[in-house]
């Protein structure tokens, strides 16, 4: 149905005096919003944050020379939307970004800090070898916790239980083979972020993030003049229809 001067079609009048509760999409907060103040305190988000926080990061930050023009993101920050990301099953760097935009828990992990698709994916390019090195450490660092899986990402690679991971003492075989599941498990996440890339790369194109509107969808006043005419096309073939079929105008929809 469409909205006409007179209300919605085929709507009693006695519904439009229902009261909803308030919506306003342009109204103003009273007070700055802190993101933090959005993610419950058992978020997984929150947990990843504190635990890269224990993190070196020392030989990443080094790899950025001093030199003038706009500083680069910061690491710890880069890290903390990636590990988040692949740890949650968000692999493509579009989709990271976009999830920067529309996610409260990677925008609290972000403190607010937009980078676009193509600065996350050379991120993980360039510290390819670092970030598997730190994302082994955080899985150790959730195994020795008592934790099976972060997020979707198996710890240890076996389904035991938490309670018995932390209060029974592993073998000298058994830790091995836990380390090399470990490192399969990390290996197999930046697998699958470079290859969602690259796919997503040979698709959309090497500087697209694939979602562009159309440029006259893009800004808001041409974008609703072309609402308006579509809906007076779609308002005229419903009228159409209509008398083909005998009906009152009014009825159409």
């Amino acid at each position: 149905m469409f909205r006409t001067s007179g209300g919605l079609r085929g709507v009693d009048n006695a519904a439009m005096a229902k009261t909803f509760r308030p919506y306003d999409p342009d109204q103003l907060l009273l007070m700055p919003p802190a993101l933090a103040d959005w993610v419950p305190e058992d978020h997984l988000a929150r947990f990843v944050s504190d635990v890269v926080d224990t993190l070196d990061l020392t030989a990443m930050e080094e790899a950025y020379p001093e030199e003038r023009g706009y500083p680069p993101y910061h690491p710890r920050m880069m890290v903390k939307v990636l590990l988040y990301g692949y740890c949650t099953g968000v692999y493509s760097s579009r989709k990271l970004a976009r999830q920067l935009t529309d996610s409260v828990a990677f925008r609290f992990l972000a403190a607010g800090n937009q980078p676009d698709f193509r600065t996350v994916s050379e991120f993980r390019k360039r510290h390819g070898a670092a970030l598997a090195g730190l994302f082994q450490q955080v899985l150790r660092l959730c195994r020795q916790a008592g934790l099976v899986k972060l997020g979707q990402v198996a710890v240890d690679g076996t389904k035991v239980k938490a309670n018995a991971s932390k209060h029974k003492a592993m073998s000298y075989g058994r830790m091995q083979q836990t380390e090399a599941a470990l490192v399969a498990e990390v290996a197999e996440l930046l697998r699958r972020a470079e290859a969602a890339d690259r796919d997503e790369d040979a698709r959309y194109g090497a500087e697209q993030r694939g979602e562009e509107l159309p440029a006259e969808l893009a800004r808001r006043e041409s974008r609703l003049a072309k609402i308006r005419e579509a809906k007076a096309a779609l308002e005229a073939e419903a009228r159409a229809r209509a008398q083909v079929a005998g009906q009152p105008p009014g009825l159409a929809s």
